[in-house]
């Protein structure tokens, strides 16, 4: 079909071209068009949106409700190291009068050890969530700040307290006191946000005060490496320095996006920068503004990805959901039954697409709610119900469990590649192993084995082997030759490493 549009487009185009120079060919031009407008109405409508003709409407409406946030810092005089002080070079001679020497003379005076305290600013962005005062901008614009400043569109400047921040996931609230309602902005769904949607970014780059720059959204769910709970919004709206916790807009004027950072070699906007998605900002925004912190849910269970050899070797079927590694003593995970091995395929109704999901999914979950937990558990699936705890800080740093080196990584190689050996009293205090394991000691690695691929080593007990339980080599190699005559790929481990638990998928030959 659009191939016919196109071939009906060209020729109605040369037709077009006629008619300009004989009047004669107008007949023909309006049948192919009326031909055309038929084939065009057959045609499904299209589901993307044209490109709007101007943003100016949207602009003027928003704006308003855009602020600047101006920051100030007092900073110690002395404040850097010895060894940076002894890299300060003396001041260099200028002839009297020279333009040059005034500055330098303020540069040295400001970084002697006895030099007098001095005030630093910076400028960043936000914008007004409720019209009784509260701002939303990023933590790390307002994180060391003795004093925060909120800049109105009308140039109305006004004091504004930090009502709680959240380095997690680099959000902060603030609250001014106005004596009349602020206009204040309505948060969409970045969840029904597309690749491809036109976004308008607007926020204060290089304190250059209100500035409006249109783009699309140019991917979703980046991670790059900030914190626990990266799910950004790529853009290519421009965004530069102070953009910093200005909005990212749809087309209906919703926040969907609260703009955070860029990736640019020179520092300025290269047409890659992130956002943090409403559905992440919008509730650790509520939290803050009614508990003045950040209350996050809590499953109790650390957690590694799900490979394609992990998923082959449960019989899975494809790569997805989170695998628990081992479960916290009397956490909620483990008081609904969910065991080590299980691999959790949703929370609460929502799908558990890869392991870096369900963290941010559990937090957003109301502590003390009962969540429904479906896990896939030797060859099918099993629910159970899990009332949420609350995550403290130290819980939160043992949520991921740590993965051996090249999990991710496929090998092919024919064997598995390890020397095993019972467990002995020799060899707990040879490898530090406590006396409360029980399992089968790796006591040796084959270079270039499926095992030294994914990082076992000497001193690795296996615990379990396709989600049972060894104790000995013998039983380790039944289960290999088990595998093979089921004509799997690959094989389970649950292997402890001085008490940190973790899976390891390891390639096996046919036989």
């Amino acid at each position: 079909m659009e191939q016919i549009v196109g071939r009906m487009m060209a020729k109605a185009g040369l037709i077009g071209i006629s008619t300009a120079r004989c009047h004669s060919a107008s007949r023909s031009g309006a049948v192919i068009a009326a031909a055309l407008s038929a084939v065009l109405a057959w045609t499904p409508a299209a589901s993307a949106r044209a490109a709007p003709e101007s943003f100016a409407d949207l602009a003027a409406k928003l704006l308003p409700s855009v602020v600047n946030v101006s920051t100030s810092q007092q900073v110690k005089p002395g404040s850097q190291s010895q060894s940076e002080r002894r890299r300060l070079p003396e001041m260099p001679q200028f002839p009297p009068g020279s333009p040059f020497e005034e500055f330098f003379r303020e540069f040295f005076d400001r970084n002697r050890p006895d030099s007098s305290p001095r005030r630093t600013t910076s400028l960043g962005s936000g914008f007004i969530v409720d019209a009784s005062g509260l701002v939303v901008t990023n933590n790390h614009v307002v994180a060391d700040a003795d004093e925060v400043t909120v800049i109105l569109h009308d140039d109305t400047s006004l004091k504004a307290e930090i009502v709680g921040r959240d380095a997690k996931t680099d959000l902060a609230l603030l609250r001014v006191k106005s004596s009349k309602p602020l206009p204040a902005l309505k948060w969409g769904d970045s969840d029904t946000a597309r690749v491809g949607d036109w976004v308008l970014a607007i926020g204060n780059p290089f304190g250059l005060g209100g500035s409006v720059t249109a783009g699309i959204l140019s991917a979703r769910q980046r991670d790059i490496n900030s914190g626990p709970y990266d799910d950004f919004i790529q853009t290519d709206a421009s965004i530069n320095r102070g953009n910093s916790g200005g909005p990212l807009f749809n087309m209906a004027g919703e926040v969907i996006g609260v703009n955070t950072a860029i990736f640019s070699p020179s520092g300025g906007s290269i047409g890659i920068g992130f956002a943090i998605p409403s559905a992440l900002a919008k509730p650790v925004i509520q939290q803050i503004k009614d508990y003045g912190r950040t209350r996050r849910g809590w499953l109790g269970v650390r957690i590694q990805g799900v490979t394609d050899e992990i998923a082959e070797s449960l019989g899975l079927g494809r790569a997805r959901g989170a695998l628990v590694a081992s479960t916290s003593d009397k956490g909620p995970a483990a008081e609904a039954g969910i065991l080590a091995g299980d691999v959790v395929l949703t929370f609460d109704g929502r799908d558990i697409t890869d392991m870096r999901r369900l963290p941010r999914v559990v937090a957003e979950t109301p502590i003390n709610k009962r969540a429904k937990v479906v896990v896939w558990r030797k060859g099918k699936e099993m629910a159970f119900d899990v009332k949420v705890g609350e995550l403290d800080e130290r819980e939160e740093a043992e949520q991921v469990a740590a993965v051996p080196r090249g999990d991710a990584k496929p090998t092919t190689a024919e064997a598995l590649g390890l020397s095993l050996s019972s467990l002995s009293g020799e060899l707990k205090q040879k490898f530090s192993i406590g006396d409360d394991v029980n399992g089968v000691v790796v006591t040796g690695v084959s270079a270039n084995s499926p095992a030294a691929e994914k990082g076992v080593r000497a001193g690795d007990v296996i615990l379990e082997v396709g989600q049972e339980e060894v104790k000995s080599p013998a039983d380790v190699a039944a289960k290999v030759e088990e595998a093979r005559r089921a004509n799997r790929k690959s094989l389970l481990l649950l292997i402890d490493r001085q008490g940190d638990l973790r899976f390891v998928a390891l390639r096996i030959d046919k036989g």
